[in-house]
């Protein structure tokens, strides 16, 4: 608490503005945005890299939040203060840090295939801009950023070699993802059936129930995506400048249309059950690497 409090004592109207920017590059939305530009508009590879990066991460995230259970600092500490900005997306337990895995993961991948030297420094100081916001707008302790730091540059510089050697070895994608996916339906099982003390709040619980679910669903479909591009639909990321920018726009827009649309329809077909969100990103991963893919050929054709 005693590097928060220094944190607490240098904010000014100034600070605190731009830590509340630099904090959004580590949210959910702008890794999706990232990962998915990366894998239609760049290298298909690359993209499954940054996207298993990013659910490997969250599933040990997840996990690690709802084993742990630590509160946040100004609930630790009741003389604490926050920048009251931040305290919306503040939400659940503490321990580690979400948003500075995400912008580990998708900063230190891009940092780790980048080829040019200007980029890689780059995503290193926003990860780090990251990583130092959560504690400046006091969200999170240096335990927090710390551990969540430490986990995701683990997962960036072994998934690399791995995903990167489905160049030479195709299919060695399949028993990855199967891999990945029996992960998170572990989370999913612990979940369900683990005796979780009577006293633990039932928001967060639910939170994390959702999440393994989600997570499950996700990766599902990443495995199936991998399966029907492999052997059926080989889609390429060629395309002029303007076909980039409808392959991106496009396909964002279909993505955030899935998930927002079929919540509800899905949460009333299984009975409230947190499985319709595994149905729901499952679907959203399809149309992200199945559907939308297939109308790649027409972009490529002006590429040439």
């Amino acid at each position: 608490m005693e590097l928060l409090y220094w944190f607490e004592s240098i904010r000014n109207p100034v600070l605190d503005v731009i830590m509340s920017l630099v904090t959004h590059l580590g949210e959910e939305t702008f890794f999706m945005v990232g990962a998915l530009f990366v894998f239609w508009c760049v290298d298909k590879r690359k993209g499954y890299y940054l996207l298993s990066v990013g659910f490997v991460g969250t599933l040990v995230n997840q996990w690690l939040k709802i084993v742990c259970r630590v509160p946040r600092p100004w609930v630790k500490d009741s003389n604490f203060t926050i920048v009251e900005s931040a305290r919306a997306e503040a939400t659940g337990y503490s321990f580690p840090s979400g948003h500075t895995q995400t912008a580990v993961g998708f900063f230190g991948g891009v940092a780790r295939f980048a080829g040019q030297l200007w980029l890689r420094i780059a995503c290193i100081a926003v990860l780090l801009l990251v990583s130092v916001s959560r504690m400046y707008l006091g969200v999170h302790t240096p335990a927090d950023v710390g551990v969540s730091f430490v986990v995701a540059v683990v997962l960036v510089f072994v998934l690399y070699p791995l995903i990167e050697s489905t160049l030479w070895f195709p299919n060695r994608i399949y028993p990855i993802l199967g891999g990945m996916l029996a992960f998170s339906l572990a989370f999913v099982g612990f979940m369900e059936f683990f005796p979780f003390p009577a006293g633990i709040d039932p928001e967060n619980l639910a939170h994390a129930v959702k999440n393994a679910y989600s997570m499950a669903g996700a990766v599902g479909g990443m495995l199936l995506v991998s399966v029907f591009d492999g052997r059926v639909l080989q889609f390429s990321n060629r395309a002029p400048w303007w076909g980039q920018a409808i392959k991106l726009l496009g396909g964002l827009v279909l993505v955030v249309l899935v998930k927002s649309l079929l919540k509800e329809p899905l949460l009333a077909l299984f009975g409230g059950h947190e499985a319709a969100h595994a149905v729901r990103y499952l679907l959203m991963v399809l149309m992200a690497g199945c559907l939308w893919p297939m109308t790649f050929r027409f972009f490529e054709r002006y590429s040439r």
